[in-house]
């Protein structure tokens, strides 16, 4: 899953036990905070169990299912004398072993005290987080396999709950407050509330920005770039290209390479903070923020980006940019990140002021391009004309980059992109 990923969530079972499996047939999908995945199965056989349920957190390396092979069974012996191998009482103490792993000893623990479900990490987290009792949790009904109680049976139970409290009548009349309801609770009491659960994406993605704002000192730098040049030397080529190559000519792809230049002549924002040390980094690996259909935001990664060619970056980025849209990214491709980019403009903002992606210590955030009267200096004087504009916003760690070196990166970003030769070809 990569070396930053330590777990994931189980998101759907494949085959179900008994099912017969063959060597590269997806068995399980599981999600991270960065992308989807699908588990192929190593080897052939039988699906014996599953040893966790959806929406059940799994950490790398643990076993999710037990698989029954035939790789040891000669090719002309019948299906029926297949045999594990494990034996079946081998097989029921493992699974037995997996199971109290996932049990704690703690009083509180429901599982432990009734013995009549198995509670997931998910569940118990959110048990615990409503404070559920075991009173109330023997009142849910589990849908899951052997009645478990899943994900979706604990939310809907809460939702219900406070439904219910909604409808009570009022005891307190001086307050109009029930008993135990708090005032913030009260005030948001209505019945045009609509209870939305984080997707566990999402949580990720909050858990990340807060962290970052905690641990970076964020300030930000501002410039505007002529980009007449670029938005003509793309009108002219991009059929062209796209008969020649089967790419589209974006703008990213241009900006990016632009980036990736500059970071080679500044190499202090191509740093990461240990510590009270600073690790400077020999390869320039541009993270490439990206929104996915559902709303929530991954940031695919250019490794070596410096070392492509305009051509090259820009099949990179498609490239990229339509996994993350198929939900096809693997690991590798995003992790690793050194510097990020983040086309705002594409949403029509004019600029933003984005949070820098740790252990990065700087972010560049692409307004919208516009066209806007700007002052043209002629050796014949000045004059007003139009030209195409962008805002360009720097967000760096004041950590260890200081105004001085924010300021000016962006300002030779801005010196190569108004410098655009109008006559190379791609």
């Amino acid at each position: 899953m990569g070396e930053s990923v330590d777990e994931a969530t189980l998101t759907a079972w494949l085959v179900q036990p008994g099912d017969r499996i063959a060597i590269d047939d997806g068995i399980l999908e599981v999600s991270t905070d960065k992308v989807d995945t699908e588990i192929p199965s190593e080897v052939s056989g039988i699906l014996l169990e599953q040893l966790f349920q959806v929406d059940d957190v799994v950490k790398v390396g643990e076993v999710m299912a037990i698989i029954e092979t035939d790789d040891h069974i000669a090719p002309d012996e019948p299906l029926e004398e297949e045999k594990p191998i494990i034996d079946k009482t081998e097989a029921a103490a493992f699974i037995e072993k997996q199971i109290t792993t996932h049990t704690t000893t703690d009083e509180s623990s429901y599982e432990v005290q009734s013995g009549k479900h198995f509670l997931s990490p998910l569940v118990r987290s959110i048990v615990q987080k409503e404070h559920l009792s075991k009173a109330e949790l023997d009142q849910i009904e589990g849908t899951g396999k052997n009645g478990r109680i899943t994900k979706d049976d604990i939310l809907a139970y809460v939702a219900q709950s406070r439904i219910a409290k909604r409808t009570e009548k009022p005891q307190n009349k001086g307050s109009g407050i029930q008993p135990g309801i708090s005032v913030n609770s009260a005030i948001a009491a209505n019945d045009d509330e609509t209870l939305i659960p984080m997707s566990r994406m999402g949580k990720l993605i909050a858990e990340h920005m807060i962290h970052s704002v905690q641990t970076s000192a964020h300030v930000q730098s501002f410039i505007e770039i002529d980009v007449t040049k670029i938005v003509n030397w793309r009108k002219k080529v991009k059929d062209d290209f796209f008969q020649r190559k089967g790419e589209k000519l974006t703008f990213t792809p241009i900006f990016m390479h632009a980036v990736a230049q500059t970071i080679r002549e500044f190499p202090d924002v191509n740093i990461r903070v240990e510590g009270q040390n600073i690790i400077r980094l020999k390869n320039i690996h541009l993270g490439m923020a990206a929104a996915l259909p559902d709303g929530n935001l991954i940031v695919p990664v250019i490794h070596k980006a410096d070392e492509l060619s305009l051509t090259a970056m820009t099949r990179k980025v498609n490239e990229l940019a339509r996994k993350a849209r198929q939900g096809k990214l693997s690991p590798d491709e995003i992790q690793g990140g050194t510097y990020t980019v983040t086309n705002v403009g594409s949403f029509g903002s004019i600029t933003g002021t984005p949070i820098i992606n740790q252990p990065q210590v700087a972010i560049l955030a692409l307004g919208a391009i516009r066209k806007m009267p700007a002052v043209i200096e002629t050796s014949k004087g000045d004059f007003i004309g139009i030209r195409h504009q962008m805002i360009v916003a720097h967000s760096y760690d004041h950590r260890v980059v200081n105004g001085a070196l924010g300021g000016q990166f962006i300002l030779r970003l801005k010196e190569i992109l108004e410098n655009f030769d109008e006559n190379q070809s791609i």
